[in-house]
């Protein structure tokens, strides 16, 4: 049987699936008319800054396909390049879409469920996010599959070995308009969320006084519009390329290593196992009535827990069936990375969770004020990076030496070690159907949430509403965290991947010692990166946020009667004003990220872009970890005061614990998250351009 065919049944599936789940979700009542009203206002929002910013990331993209033709036709890359990266780009595109569409229509049914029972508020939200999940995997099976079986009928009158290699290189290549799109949707959607969170929160929550999500605050509505913005369309995006940049890698290492069409064909039929064991896993995501924020946790582990043994289980007969027991090493590479999913996720959640000491311990600090809150976070996410590293590290080494035969007693084999690692990106990334519902899941119930509080729904419905929500933030921080862990594998696997690029073209260009200058230059070039990207992007978040601070400031000095709840405040305008800010920062970011792999390798070669990939990716790595569990850390210490901790809602130490969140807000959800698609981003333009810099470049 020819095992890449499970790939597009895979694909199938999972859309099916999603389909399935998305009917079912708008079947449910949408509530109240005044619900119903507050629902199509965030869903107008989302879906008009959607159309927008797709608007401006057409003329890049019709950009980036004219350079890529031009370099077609000079022989740098395959003929097929300029067509994929638009297509892998539309793919992208049309996950966040999707994500989207069924994340704003199910806000008011996960509250109006919630008015009939906890696990069915939490039934409807999971569902919704599952539609993100399982969209995601599916497109991206598709559009991998469909590419695949045009460039095995293109490459046919090869022979099997000559065709591997050359499906291979094309398909590498393919990856860049997926990491492209995704960053986009990351950071425009980052930019826009944390700039409408930032100024309802400071104006609103401090010097107002008023309650989160209350309908006084004109930011309130910009303030949903971005969750599903940045932390579905966002995060859809950037799972996609993770889950592509992954699979494209591990097939060209499988062609590199010598196991041809069949060796391609295991990460494809890999990731469709991670489909169907995806969709069991979510049967069994329920909860009980009353249930703590420890139970609810639970509900969702123990679908992806079930989900990753049963990748477990079957992949162990892929391998087999692939290759025979004298590879049996390959399979340990895939349980280490799901394993190291998996740990990466939980002590994501230690960190982050009001449940366990840290954040408690974060959340006490306010007792001294907001610097005191500030110090404490940042030195949880600093100290929180240490695990994961540990975790990544001893996944490749693991990964490496045992699918490169360290079990039968012999010398380890480079290149199937190699093609080890990357199927421990895959087997990490194989339940991302159901990861990614964990996550997606987040938005959903903070939107249902805000919609209780402004429809004015009963407090048991808010008490829901606020524990769904609560389970969100956990899960969101978890989900980023399990994106970055795979960003790091994915990355890792990615230069190996640029290295045998380049070696195509010439066997002895490289001369990678620590003390070669252009290496040296690399590697402080490459660690720069993340940095000034991670400056660009908070400093968005802070100018778009400042207008939106001196808007809703205006209309609550202006507008009368609009703190007595008898005047109706203006939305659209902060909603205007936030997608405005989010296109215009959104360019500067998105060009560092591709020009300055190009740049690098005109000036320093090979040796200087491999040097740059290592840099960007052991210090974007940690920087991610560290800004995105310190902003989980600080949203969630402030939850954990709303609760009646510390002086409850209104307090010192919950003014202190806001202006902590407000710092994290950019952390969590725009410079932290988008730092793993700047990593990956830099590797797949390097790829493209590797024959280009093997040929060209001053040094």
């Amino acid at each position: 049987m020819d095992l890449m065919i499970l790939a597009p049944i895979g694909a199938v599936a999972a859309l099916l699936f999603a389909f399935s789940l998305s009917k079912k979700v708008t079947s449910e009542s949408e509530g109240t008319p005044e619900m119903q009203k507050i629902a199509a206002s965030i869903r107008s929002g989302a879906m008009a800054y959607l159309k927008r910013q797709y608007k401006g990331v057409a003329v890049f993209f019709a950009i980036m396909f004219v350079v890529l033709m031009g370099l077609s036709f000079l022989g740098y890359v395959n003929m097929f390049v300029p067509v994929a990266f638009v297509s892998s780009g539309v793919f992208s595109a049309l996950s966040g879409y999707f994500g989207m569409n069924i994340a704003t229509s199910a806000n008011a049914r996960t509250a109006y469920a919630a008015e009939h029972s906890l696990n069915k508020g939490l039934k409807v939200a999971f569902s919704a996010g599952a539609v993100m999940g399982f969209s995601v995997v599916g497109l991206g099976l598709l559009d991998m599959s469909i590419w695949y079986y045009i460039l095995k009928f293109y490459y046919s009158n090869l022979p099997a070995a000559e065709q591997a290699v050359q499906i291979s290189s094309a398909m590498l290549t393919f990856g860049m308009g997926a990491s492209a799109m995704a960053l986009f949707a990351r950071v425009g959607g980052g930019i826009f969320t944390k700039a409408a969170d930032v100024g309802a929160d400071l104006v609103g929550k401090v010097e107002a006084g008023i309650p989160e999500d209350d309908p006084r605050n004109p930011a309130v509505i910009a303030d949903n519009v971005g969750d599903n913005v940045g932390d579905v369309a966002g995060m859809g995006a950037d799972l996609f390329e993770s889950y592509a940049g992954a699979r494209l890698s591990a097939c060209a290492l499988a062609v590199t290593a010598g196991f041809g069409l069949t060796g391609m064909a295991v990460p494809m039929a890999l990731a469709a196992i991670g489909v169907f064991a995806s969709i069991i896993g979510t049967f069994f995501v329920k909860t009980k009535e009353d249930a703590t924020q420890m139970d609810l946790l639970k509900s969702l582990r123990k679908g992806t827990y079930i989900s990753s043994v049963l990748v477990a289980v079957c992949s162990f007969f892929l391998i087999q069936y692939a290759f025979g027991m004298e590879q049996i090493g390959l399979y340990f590479a895939i349980l280490s990375g799901l394993l190291a999913g998996i740990l990466i996720g939980y002590f994501t959640e230690y960190y982050t969770s009001d449940t366990y000491k840290p954040t408690q311990v974060l959340a006490a600090s306010s007792e001294t004020g907001p610097a005191t809150v500030i110090i404490s976070g940042l030195s949880l996410g600093m100290m929180s990076t240490a695990i994961p590293v540990v975790i990544v590290g001893i996944s490749v080494l693991v990964s490496y030496y045992l699918a490169g035969g360290i079990l039968t007693g012999g010398p380890v084999d480079f290149n199937t070690g190699l093609f080890g690692v990357g199927l421990s990106a895959v087997g990490m990334l194989s339940t991302l159907g159901i990861t990614l519902a964990t996550d997606a899941y987040g938005p959903v119930a903070d939107n249902a949430g805000g919609i209780a509080e402004m429809a004015g729904l009963g407090e048991d419905v808010r008490k829901r509403t606020d524990a769904l929500d609560s389970l969100g933030n956990t899960t969101a921080a978890t989900g980023k965290g399990f994106a970055i862990g795979s960003a790091a594998l994915t990355a890792l696997a990615l230069i190996a991947s640029f290295i045998q690029q380049v070696e195509l073209v010439d066997a002895n260009a490289f001369d990678l010692r620590i003390i070669n200058p252009t290496v040296l230059i690399g590697l402080f070039v490459g660690g720069m990166i993340p940095f000034v990207f991670a400056a660009m992007t908070m400093s968005s978040v802070n100018r778009a946020a400042m207008s939106i601070v001196a808007e809703v400031r205006r209309q609550f000095r202006e507008i009368k009667g609009l703190m007595e709840g008898t005047a109706e405040p203006d939305y659209a305008t902060c909603v205007d004003m936030c997608t405005r800010s989010a296109q215009k920062e959104m360019i500067p970011p998105a060009i560092l990220s591709v020009v300055v792999p190009i740049v690098v390798g005109l000036i320093l070669g090979v040796n200087g872009v491999a040097g740059m990939l290592a840099g960007c990716t052991v210090t974007g790595f940690v920087l991610a970890v560290m800004m995105s569990n310190a902003g989980g850390a600080w949203d969630n210490a402030k939850k954990h005061i709303e609760a009646g901790n510390l002086g409850g809602k209104g307090s010192d130490n919950h003014k202190a614990a806001v202006v902590g969140d407000t710092v994290g807000d950019p952390f969590k959800d725009t410079s932290g998250p988008a730092i793993n698609i700047l990593i990956k981003l830099v590797s797949t333009v390097s790829i493209v351009f590797a024959a280009v810099f093997a040929s060209v470049s001053l040094l």
